[in-house]
């Protein structure tokens, strides 16, 4: 049984608060469907999120089974399914895809034979048989519902909340939608409490909970709702509602609530007779047990790998960006590298043949030095695009469906744990490729190509950790784009690569410059003879390559704290 009293939740406006649910008291037996209706913005949602856990409440107490949820913790996120407005599921997946993959995040089952049942009750319970293996993007409203539901049903939750599930469905629809909804409350006993402002239909549901203004002004049910409000039908309830002060309203519900609730009562005391599924001694059974991290984060890994290959946009781009990015590059060298000369080259044979040799060596430096600079800084600047390709968008851009899948107990760690390693092939295969295609056409003539090549995975591996941790932290996907697009475009300016910034200036700004330590690293890892070349032409101060390899591993280690941090954080659902 589940009971809500003296229920408030409040929040602060112009420094006044305000009650936006306002002494809620009501309780909901085993095997019951329970609407809340009520105007728009009455507090029809925020009252849900309220018994999901989702809106801490600011007083009263909620109780499950006799247990105070306040005091004694909050259900297993096996025990309750939640259903948001709208459908949230990945449009690339088909329907069993996506039934399958909820399964295996959020359901410890013994064996294939038990995870294949499992599978297939699910989607017969909510009519999706037929449809197996269509996909997502294709689905008509009435379908997706249908699937929000499959998806919290993989775990038979004790509790299936559902807000406004059937909102902007046709008639039909909607009544097919109600209709599964009263049939899963009569499974194990399963309360189920639907969000609608629609009042079609209310004889489905075993009770009715009308909200106004926050206030609970009735909770009874469906054929009393006409007598109660004086109307004789139910679409008259809101005009009526408005006749009223919500007070007034709230103040006649308590005195006449006593009635109402026992004939809920009674109606609760018949339905174990009526329907096997109802628990004759009020308790509902525990639902099933998660699986662990490692699961979690191998069906994560594997979804987002299928998911990566279906999209043919995001594909064809990855695949333009790993070859045309390194041809860039060596666009700039194709006529080749001069070697670096030097006056023991040659023996001069008189002064104004050595002057004329100087000038053609000074001439040949700054040159080559300034090409095998620019090559080694484009290597990384590319590299640093690439990053903000791979991740800006990676968590951002699906924040719902992780909220969703958190709620229903995806441990964080592993969902970060999966996208590392997805990212991480990607940052291996172009930092590899970009090294050494350049490196085959270009021959940088680098003293120590093993540290060049680990310096532009290191950036390539900074960068996309932070723009990881950016994303994680965005609210929105465009938002995480734009500001990792500013981050990328501020590395070269502010590198010194091109332009010595001021001393002040550039011992404030190189310590987060991650451009600036793989290019240094890079120049600082040529032979001696063309980093003589180099530093000719530059006015920025090198650091050792192992300096600046540490540095990167620092800036990749606080991308992903901030990214944990992230995902660690709540988001509203």
């Amino acid at each position: 049984m589940l009971e809500l009293k003296d229920i408030y939740f409040s929040i602060e406006k112009d420094d006044e608060e305000v009650h936006l649910i306002d002494d809620a008291t009501l309780k909901i037996h085993p095997g019951h469907f329970m609407a809340i209706v009520g105007p728009s913005g009455c507090g029809k949602t925020t009252l849900l999120k309220v018994i999901a856990g989702l809106n801490v409440e600011s007083k009263g107490n909620l109780y499950w089974n006799g247990r105070d949820l306040s005091e004694e913790g909050d259900l297993e996120p096996s025990e309750i399914g939640y259903v948001p407005q709208f459908s949230i599921a990945y449009e690339l997946l088909t329907v069993e895809e996506s039934i399958r993959g909820a399964i295996r995040l959020r359901v410890r089952t013994r064996g294939r034979a038990a995870f294949h049942d499992l599978l297939e009750k699910v989607m017969e319970d909510t009519g999706l048989t037929a449809i197996r293996g269509r996909p997502v993007r294709v689905l008509s409203g009435g379908q997706r519902r249908r699937l929000s539901l499959a998806l919290e049903l993989v775990t038979n939750p004790v509790l299936l909340l559902c807000d406004e599930v059937t909102s902007g469905l046709d008639p039909k629809s909607e009544q097919e939608v109600v209709k599964l909804l009263h049939q899963l409350s009569r499974e194990s006993g399963r309360i189920v409490i639907n969000v609608t402002h629609s009042l079609a239909n209310l004889d489905l549901y075993d009770s009715v909970l009308v909200l106004h203004e926050g206030k609970v002004v009735y909770h009874g049910q469906p054929r009393a709702l006409e007598h109660y409000f004086s109307v004789t039908i139910a679409e008259d309830v809101y005009p009526r509602l408005a006749k009223r002060e919500s007070d007034d309203w709230a103040q006649s519900w308590k005195k006449h609530r006593a009635n109402y609730y026992e004939a809920l009562d009674s109606a609760a005391q018949v339905a174990p007779q009526k329907n096997e599924g109802v628990p004759v001694d009020g308790t509902i059974t525990l639902s099933a047990a998660m699986p662990g991290f490692f699961v979690q984060f191998l069906t994560l890994l594997f979804r987002r790998w299928k998911l990566f290959l279906r999209d043919g946009g995001q594909l064809f781009l990855q695949i333009a960006i790993l070859i045309g990015f390194p041809v860039l590059v060596v666009i700039f060298a194709l006529d080749g590298i001069e070697p670096i000369k030097s006056l023991s080259d040659s023996i001069a044979a008189n002064p104004i043949e050595e002057a004329n040799q100087q000038a053609e060596i000074f001439k040949n430096h700054l040159k080559t030095g300034g090409l095998i600079s620019g090559l080694i800084m484009f290597q990384v600047i590319l590299l640093t695009l690439m990053a903000s390709n791979n991740s800006a968008r990676e968590i951002a851009g699906e924040r719902q469906i992780y909220e969703k899948e958190r709620f229903g107990g995806l441990n964080p760690l592993s969902y970060l744990a999966s996208k590392v390693a997805f990212l991480g092939v990607l940052v291996v295969v172009q930092s590899f490729w970009m090294a050494i295609f350049v490196q085959n056409i270009c021959h940088l003539p680098t003293a120590n190509f093993s540290m060049h090549l680990a310096l532009l995975l290191a950036v390539n591996a900074a960068m996309t950790a932070i723009c990881l941790g950016i994303s994680a932290m965005s609210k929105s996907a465009e938002q995480s784009s734009l500001l990792s697009v500013y981050l990328v475009g501020f590395q070269l300016p502010l590198s010194g690569a091109v332009l010595a910034l001021p001393s002040f200036a550039e011992w404030l700004s190189r310590p987060f410059i991650s451009a600036y330590w793989a290019w240094s690293g890079g120049v600082s890892s040529l032979d001696s003879k063309t980093l003589g070349a180099v530093d000719s032409v530059i006015d920025t101060s090198l650091q050792a390559s192992w300096l600046c390899l540490l540095v990167l591993t620092i800036h990749f280690a606080v991308g992903m704290f901030v990214a944990y941090v992230g995902v660690k954080k709540n988001r509203c659902l």
